[in-house]
């Protein structure tokens, strides 16, 4: 579906936030668009799970993706797309990425054929905060993301982390646990650009804690808090904002990106040096030896007896 084809409607779901989210988030979509920032999507991937749906409905303040807790996710991807004071907001839920323990590369085409012609502003890399340890399937995940997308979508990336508000065993303390959380999962992300340590502490992909559920804590504005005391609504559509205005570009989904490097192209790369050895190698020494051979086969008999004495 393209995007003239998309079904905008008017994001009514902003009003059912409290008054100061609204406000901030108001204030954050007038500052893209004084940067003539008036279109923003949002491609959100991750394992199945882990609370995509539920991020793209909290961020959106309405049920606008299916969350299936205990079935399988839908197959293919869906954008919601709502307008709001000239400002257009499209965010591309996924499938999860993963299928019997393995990368799902099905699906990743899927939601690259999903993606064709459109331009990826932001990517929302979701994962949980309550897991603790990280394993070789979040390499590969993340390494399929880099080899299909580029790595220059990270640089346009968020680690978003749900189930932020988490009960600890007791002597853990929560910052402490989302920084080493965050660390962990930061190195395997494109983990080409990082050169040192301090790299992944410094990361231009900021990490963001978030919780959907309905029994999230509350300030006395009737935000949604973390633990911490952080708003975490209007903080990751403010981190979302600082992505955008990074000064990195936006990812625009083509035909090449989409089929992937047309494998005659490297052939083609290589004809002119195929020519170069031939030529030098193969030819120009034939070349040699037929032209001694001709000398010699054009003197006269007695010449060539006389020199053998």
């Amino acid at each position: 579906m393209s995007m003239a084809s998309q079904v905008i409607r008017e994001w009514m779901g902003i009003q059912q936030f409290p008054p100061a989210t609204q406000t901030k988030l108001l204030e954050l979509l007038g500052k893209l668009k004084q940067e003539n920032v008036n279109t923003l999507t949002i491609l959100v991937m991750g394992k199945g799970g882990v609370g995509k749906s539920s991020t793209v409905n909290s961020i959106i303040g309405e049920k606008a993706v299916t969350v299936s807790t205990f079935q399988s996710e839908g197959p293919r991807p869906v954008m919601v797309s709502r307008s709001r004071a000239g400002f257009t907001l499209n965010i591309v839920d996924t499938p999860g990425l993963i299928e019997g323990g393995y990368v799902n590369y099905h699906a990743i085409q899927l939601i690259k054929r999903f993606l064709l012609n459109k331009t990826i502003d932001v990517l929302l890399y979701v994962d949980r905060l309550d897991v603790y340890r990280v394993d070789n399937l979040d390499k590969q995940i993340t390494r399929a993301i880099t080899d299909n997308f580029g790595e220059q979508i990270w640089k346009r990336a968020l680690i978003v982390l749900t189930h932020a508000q988490l009960s600890l065993p007791d002597g853990l303390d929560y910052e402490v646990f989302c920084s080493k959380r965050s660390e962990a999962l930061l190195k395997f992300v494109s983990p080409s650009t990082w050169t040192k340590k301090k790299d992944i502490q410094g990361s231009f992909v900021p990490v963001v804690l978030v919780e959907n559920s309905g029994r999230c804590a509350k300030n006395e504005n009737d935000e949604k808090v973390l633990p911490n005391g952080t708003a975490w609504i209007p903080n990751l559509v403010k981190t979302i904002t600082e992505v955008v205005l990074n000064g990195s570009k936006a990812l625009v989904v083509d035909k090449k990106l989409v089929e992937g490097p047309n494998p005659n192209e490297k052939g083609k790369i290589l004809i002119p040096f195929i020519f170069a050895f031939q030529y030098f190698f193969i030819i120009k020494p034939l070349i040699r030896a037929i032209k001694s051979d001709a000398a010699k086969e054009a003197k006269p008999v007695w010449a060539r007896a006389s020199r053998k004495l």
